[in-house]
């Protein structure tokens, strides 16, 4: 089962550019309605790069690092190699506080 900010290690190649690449943990950002359909959207996480407006500060599993909203993406569930955990609810607030002002006009 894949709920709404589960964290997974997923396998992002192919990728192109300078998308995040290798195998990554990445939180689950699409509603759970839509995980019956085999798909989700994710967000990588790093422990790399600077602050960002786009990018979330995390503490996951001892490191601090970013969900990085800039690079989200849909991917089979068949990418999804482990689940790691979970990111805590004012974490998960953040991120859905700025995907919506990303997206709004």
């Amino acid at each position: 089962m894949v709920n709404r900010f589960d964290v997974h290690l997923v396998q992002l190649e192919p990728t192109r550019g300078s998308e995040i690449r290798k195998t990554q943990p990445c939180v689950v950002v699409s509603p759970d309605e839509m995980h019956g359909l085999r798909k989700v959207i994710i967000a990588p996480m790093t422990t790399q790069g600077k602050a960002y407006p786009s990018r979330v500060p995390v503490d996951f599993q001892g490191k601090h690092g970013f969900v990085v909203l800039d690079q989200i993406r849909t991917v089979g569930r068949e990418r999804l190699v482990k689940k790691l955990g979970r990111i805590n609810d004012p974490t998960g607030a953040a991120v859905l506080s700025v995907l919506q002002e990303m997206f709004s006009p």
